[in-house]
């Protein structure tokens, strides 16, 4: 059975692990090497994700996990970006366990907590080409709203971030 809670210390490592192997799985057909394993040094690293974990503030609410027993199969993270509006900057599987609800269980919990905050609009961006997280969002009610360049990208990279967004 997969519960969902807020990210505790000992969560770290799973964490570290469902991101960095979600990140490799989705970006590996569009996406060189370098910039991925770029983006994952920045975010993903233990030290990062620890702190992560234990300090939250207006603008971050933390990781909440999604658990089998005690193992990590999937990670959320975001926060508040304005009085009514929300973003999610993280949300990844475990590449072996898609398409069994452990996202949508993921994402409905961080909403209410998002909610329970004030927000009213949860935005998020996906990489342009991403053929599993987009269609997961537009199922889900989330509407293109605009492009632009990819956090991360370097100056000779050309990859493109959508922008999206759904009322809650």
């Amino acid at each position: 059975m997969i519960t969902v809670k807020k990210a505790e210390q000992r969560h770290v490592n799973g964490i570290v692990k469902v991101c960095s192997e979600g990140n490799r799985d989705t970006y590996g057909i569009t996406h060189s090497t370098e910039y991925i394993e770029r983006v994952i040094q920045e975010f993903y690293n233990p030290e990062r994700v620890l702190h992560e974990v234990t300090h939250t503030d207006s603008g971050w609410d933390g990781y909440y996990v999604a658990l089998e027993e005690d193992t990590v199969v999937g990670a959320i993270g975001g926060g508040m970006i304005e009085e009514d509006k929300s973003e999610i900057y993280v949300l990844y599987l475990n590449p072996n366990r898609r398409g069994e609800g452990i996202g949508t269980k993921l994402l409905q919990a961080f909403t209410n907590v998002q909610k329970s905050k004030g927000a009213r609009q949860q935005w998020l961006s996906v990489s342009k080409g991403n053929e599993k997280g987009i269609p997961f969002y537009e199922a889900r009610g989330f509407q293109f709203v605009s492009e632009q360049k990819s956090y991360a990208s370097e100056e000779d990279e050309s990859y493109v971030s959508l922008r999206y967004c759904r009322k809650i």
